[in-house]
């Protein structure tokens, strides 16, 4: 078997459902899909701990499944369980791994044993008939719960709003899981808040197991009374050379100790996010969602300030230095009406 076969199951290793995540590779040392028959036969997809540090899915998971330990699940389940070794390591990823949420067919990134990996998650899953994807991630800052889709259609929002009247549609970055399973059926990725959170689990439980106990999917517009709908229409990241700091430390780009506390929220033009050693040097470096460089459109540098130029509405703003390296420093939102839909 070489090391990009994907490694499939019908029955839980022992232990799992109260192994946590940082031992879980013991159990189960590599990527698994997991299949559990249930009394209707179309799955439920669901990956967890495609970050290795983001819990939530694992522990939702771990509950759903007690809960159903002496009985039989409302619908089949199939569940992917991701960066085992990051989660050993309490890691996002690890240095010479690729991000498990951009793999995914559809991706940009070269070819790899994960990419292979991956693709016959979903022509598994393809084969199967899936009902429907789901997602489960926490992030760093101050973010509320939300759901996230990359397809405006009625069957997306609706499956979302069962989670959360917030709604964000995307189209970059490319390669996440979300956009590929948006191909079989209506998919969509939850946000948790932070880890470790119990109101996070007791959440994500909550919409696994309705969407366990759904006949069909609502196919009717959602009520726009019931949806706050927004869509990413830029990814901020910090250039590769600039130096930066979130407590004061001396850096290139020094920027405000509070910021997460922005996400989900109207911030007007002329706000300053941070301070600029050099006021020639733009640290931010902004694509819009078809990847074209939008920068001087949304931040200016003004007498050592960063400055927004225009209103916009943050969210994934975090202070982890390593996740921002790794990731972005947040995303730009506009709010959309769904009734345009």
């Amino acid at each position: 078997m070489s090391d990009d076969t994907l490694i499939q199951t019908d029955r839980l290793p022992e232990g799992f459902v109260d192994c946590p995540a940082h031992e879980l590779y013991r159990i189960m040392p590599v990527p698994t899909l997991i299949h559990l028959e249930g009394r209707v036969e179309q799955p439920l997809f669901v990956s967890i701990l495609l970050h290795g540090n983001e819990t939530t899915g694992l522990k939702t998971i771990q509950a759903l499944l007690k809960k159903y330990q002496n009985k039989k699940l409302p619908r089949s389940l199939s569940i992917f369980v991701g960066n085992v070794t990051a989660a050993h390591k309490g890691m996002r990823r690890l240095d010479n791994q690729p991000d498990f949420n951009r793999i995914w067919p559809g991706t940009v990134q070269p070819e790899s044993k994960e990419t292979r990996m991956v693709r016959q998650v979903v022509e598994e899953m393809a084969r199967r008939k899936v009902f429907a994807s789901i997602d489960i991630h926490n992030n760093t800052g101050l973010n509320p719960h939300y759901a996230c889709v990359n397809k405006l259609d009625h069957r997306f929002l609706n499956l979302a709003n069962l989670f959360s009247r917030l709604v964000v549609f995307f189209i970059r970055p490319l390669g996440v899981q979300s956009a590929a399973f948006a191909r079989l059926c209506p998919a969509v990725t939850l946000e948790c808040g932070k880890p470790g959170q119990a109101h996070g689990t007791k959440h994500a439980l909550e919409f696994l197991d309705a969407c366990l106990h759904l006949q069909k999917l609502r196919d009717h517009p959602v009520t726009p009374s019931d949806i706050d709908l927004f869509h990413t229409v830029a990814q901020v990241n910090i250039r590769d050379h600039v130096d930066f700091s979130f407590n004061g430390d001396a850096a290139v780009l020094k920027l405000d100790a509070a910021l997460d506390h922005m996400n989900f929220t109207e911030v007007p033009a002329n706000t300053v996010w941070g301070e600029v050693e050099d006021d020639r040097c733009m640290p931010l470096i902004i694509r819009n969602e078809f990847g074209d460089e939008v920068t001087n459109e949304f931040f200016r540098v003004e007498n050592h300030l960063l400055i927004s130029t225009r209103p916009v509405m943050p969210s994934m703003l975090t202070l982890d230095e390593k996740i921002v390296r790794q990731d972005c420093l947040c995303y730009l939102m506009e709010r959309m009406d769904v009734r345009e839909i």
